[in-house]
C-alpha cells in the first residue's frame, strides 16, 4: 500500500541532518566549504563556466601565463586534470561527468555540478556541531578551516594572493575562482539546532583543530586526506552513539538530564577521561588482523552486528520523536500548547507529550490517522487489509503505538537498508580510512577494524600535547599502554579488552587470548605505519613517536626527526 506524504516523514534535523544515502566525503567537503564561506547557509551560483574537463582545460591553454608549458601538452594536462583534481561520477566510463573539482580549497565549491555534487545534508550536520559545540572550541575549528581552506585569496580585494606559497594543485583551481559568483541561500533561513549528544561535538571541534595544528608541517593534499577521513570518523561515531541514546530518550519520554549543555560530562581535552561518566558511550572492539576468519575477527564481528541491530529501534524511534512533533504542532495552533514565537518543539519536548497530561487528545490525534490509513488500505482496489496492519491492530495496542508500529513495519526496511548504506559510507567500508570491513561474497559479515590511513590520523592527534589546556600543543612520545586507553576512552575504540556492554558481558580466557593477539597486531601496524619505537623488550620502553617534532614553542615551524 502507499502511505500519504505525512505519514512517510521520517528525518528530522533535530536528531540528525543527514537524508541516509551513500555518501562521498570529496562531496560532502566541496558543500562544507559554501557553508563556511557564508556563515552557515548554503550557496546560490552563477556560473558562466561548463562543468566538463574539456572546458576546464580549454581555459588552462588559454592562459599560457598561467603555467608554463601547458600548451604544448594537452593529453597529459586533460589526464592531470581527470586523475588529479577533478571529482567524476562514474570515472573511467562513457558516461562519466565532473561532480566537482578535488576539495583542495575553499573555492571549489563555485565549481560543482550539484545534480552530481551531493552531500545529503553531511556537510550542514558537520557546520551545525561545530557551531553548537561548548566553550567556544567549534567556532575556533570552525575559523581554521576556514583560513585552512580559503588560503591564497586576498580577502579585502577578492584577488589572488600572489604572496601564498601553495601547491600546484591549489594554484590551479584559484587561477578559476573569478569565473563564477556566488550568494548565500538565505531565502528559507537557516535551520540551526544544538546536537543531541553536544560531546561529539566538542570532540569533533578538538580534533579538527589538533589536526590542524600540523597544517604548516604535513603537505595540503595529505592534510585534506586526513580532514576527510576525521570527519567520516565522526559523522560515524555521532551516528552510531544516536542508535543507542534516541531510543533511551524515547524511553525516559524525554532529555536526559545528563545531556544537558551544562552538565554533559564529555571533555574532549582530559587525557585521562575524555567522555567522563557519560551514559552512552559507545564500545567497538576492532580487529588489527588481516584474517576475517581469526578469533579478535570474530569479536570484531559479533561487535559490528551488535551495533548494526540497533538500527531497526532507531527507526522506530526517529518514527515516535517526529509524529509527536507533529502532534506539539496541532496542540500549538489549538491553543492547547503555548510556544513562543518562533520557538520550535525540540525532540525532548516532543517526547514529553508521551505523558497522561496529553494521553486523550494524543490517541484522538493518532486514532484519526489510524483511520485514515485502514480507509486508504481497505479501498476498492485493495479489498483486504493488509496482513501487516492487522497483525499490528490484532495485538491490541493503543492508538499511538500501533501507528507507530505500523509506520514500521511498512517503513521499517526501507529506512534501515538505506542508513545501513549510509553507515558503511560513513565508515569508509573496505576503502582507505576504514573502520569497517566486509567480505565481497553475499552475506559476509562486517566487522570493525582500523586501517592504516584512520589509524595514522588518530596517531597525529594521540602525540600531541599540553601543559595546560590554553597552552599550544607540542608532540611528544607516548607509551602503547597509554595509546590503547586514550583511543579507547576517548573514541570507544576497544583493541586489547572488551568494552562493558554493547554486546559483550563477562570475558572468556579464549577472548582474552583473542584479545593478546589483536594487541601485538596493533604493536606491528604501528610499526608498518612509522609511529613505533621499541627500545628494549620491556614493554614499558614500547612507545610511540611523534613523526614530526614540534617544541611547546615552535608554533608554525617544527622539527622533523
Amino acid at each position: 500500500m502507499t502511505l500519504s506524504s505525512r505519514d512517510r516523514t521520517f528525518n528530522n534535523k533535530k536528531i540528525s541532518y543527514l537524508d541516509f544515502k551513500q555518501i562521498e566525503m570529496d562531496r560532502v567537503l566541496t558543500a562544507l566549504f559554501a557553508r563556511l564561506a557564508h556563515s552557515g547557509f548554503a550557496s546560490r551560483l552563477k556560473r558562466r563556466h561548463e562543468l566538463s574537463v574539456k572546458a576546464f582545460v580549454d581555459e588552462f591553454l588559454d592562459h599560457p601565463e598561467w603555467f608554463t608549458g601547458f600548451a604544448q601538452h594537452r593529453e597529459i594536462v586533460e589526464r592531470w586534470f581527470q586523475t588529479h583534481l577533478m571529482d567524476m561520477v562514474n570515472r573511467g566510463k562513457t558516461n562519466e561527468v565532473v561532480a566537482a573539482p578535488r576539495p583542495l580549497h575553499g573555492f571549489t565549491y563555485r565549481f560543482r555540478n550539484a545534480k552530481h555534487s551531493r552531500d545529503y545534508g553531511a556537510a550542514q550536520h558537520l557546520y551545525e556541531s561545530l557551531y553548537h559545540a561548548r566553550k567556544g572550541a567549534g567556532q575556533a575549528a570552525l575559523e581554521q578551516l576556514k583560513s585552512f581552506f580559503f588560503q591564497g585569496h586576498d580577502k579585502i580585494t577578492g584577488q589572488l594572493d600572489r604572496a601564498a606559497v601553495l601547491d600546484v594543485e591549489t594554484q590551479a583551481l584559484l587561477r578559476l575562482t573569478n569565473q563564477a559568483e556566488d550568494a548565500p541561500d538565505s531565502r528559507n533561513g537557516r535551520e540551526s539546532y544544538s546536537p543531541l549528544c553536544i560531546g561529539s561535538a566538542d570532540l569533533l571541534a578538538e580534533d579538527i583543530k589538533r589536526l590542524l595544528f600540523y597544517e604548516h608541517h604535513i603537505p595540503r593534499s595529505t592534510m585534506v586526506d586526513y580532514l576527510k577521513v576525521l570527519l567520516s570518523f565522526h559523522l560515524a561515531l555521532y551516528h552510531l552513539r544516536l542508535f543507542k541514546l534516541l531510543p533511551a530518550l524515547v524511553k525516559r519520554k524525554g532529555d536526559d538530564p545528563i545531556c544537558a549543555v551544562g552538565s554533559c560530562p564529555m571533555d574532549p581535552r582530559s587525557f585521562s577521561s575524555p567522555q567522563g561518566d557519560c551514559p552512552y558511550q559507545i564500545g567497538l572492539v576492532v580487529d588489527l588482523g588481516v584474517s576475517p576468519s581469526s578469533a579478535s575477527a570474530r569479536l570484531a564481528i559479533r561487535s559490528a552486528d551488535f551495533h548494526y541491530r540497533r538500527i531497526p529501534n532507531f527507526v522506530k524511534s526517529c518514527f515516535t520523536a517526529k509524529k509527536l512533533e507533529e502532534f506539539g504542532e496541532s496542540l500549538a495552533k489549538a491553543g492547547k500548547l503555548h510556544l513562543a514565537k518562533g520557538q520550535e518543539l525540540g525532540v525532548g519536548d516532543a517526547l514529553q507529550l508521551l505523558e497522561s497530561l496529553h494521553k486523550a487528545e494524543l490517541e484522538k490525534y493518532f486514532g484519526s490517522r489510524m483511520y485514515s490509513i485502514v480507509q486508504n488500505t481497505s479501498a476498492v482496489s485493495e479489498p483486504d487489509l493488509d496482513p501487516e496492519i492487522k497483525a499490528v491492530i490484532d495485538l491490541g495496542l493503543s492508538d499511538f503505538d500501533a501507528y507507530i508500529e505500523i509506520l514500521s513495519a511498512l517503513r521499517g526496511k526501507f529506512h534501515r537498508q538505506y542508513i545501513t548504506e549510509c553507515l558503511d559510507s560513513l565508515l569508509m567500508k573496505n576503502r582507505p580510512g576504514a573502520l569497517l570491513s566486509q567480505g565481497r561474497t553475499k552475506g559476509a559479515p562486517r566487522r570493525f577494524v582500523l586501517d592504516s590511513r584512520l589509524l595514522e590520523v588518530l596517531l597525529q592527534l594521540a602525540v600531541l600535547k599540553q601543559n595546560q589546556p590554553t597552552d599550544p600543543f607540542y608532540t611528544g612520545e607516548l607509551r602503547i599502554e597509554d595509546l590503547l586507553t586514550w583511543l579507547r576512552e576517548r573514541y570507544g575504540l576497544h583493541i586489547d579488552r572488551l568494552p562493558r556492554g554493547d554486546g559483550f558481558t563477562a570475558t572468556s580466557i579464549d577472548d582474552r587470548a583473542a584479545l593478546r593477539q589483536n594487541a601485538s597486531a596493533f604493536t606491528a601496524r604501528l610499526r608498518e605505519v612509522g609511529f613505533y619505537r621499541d627500545l628494549s623488550d620491556a614493554y614499558v620502553s614500547q612507545t610511540v613517536t611523534p613523526r614530526y617534532r614540534i617544541k611547546p614553542n615552535a608554533i608554525g615551524a617544527g622539527e622533523e626527526p
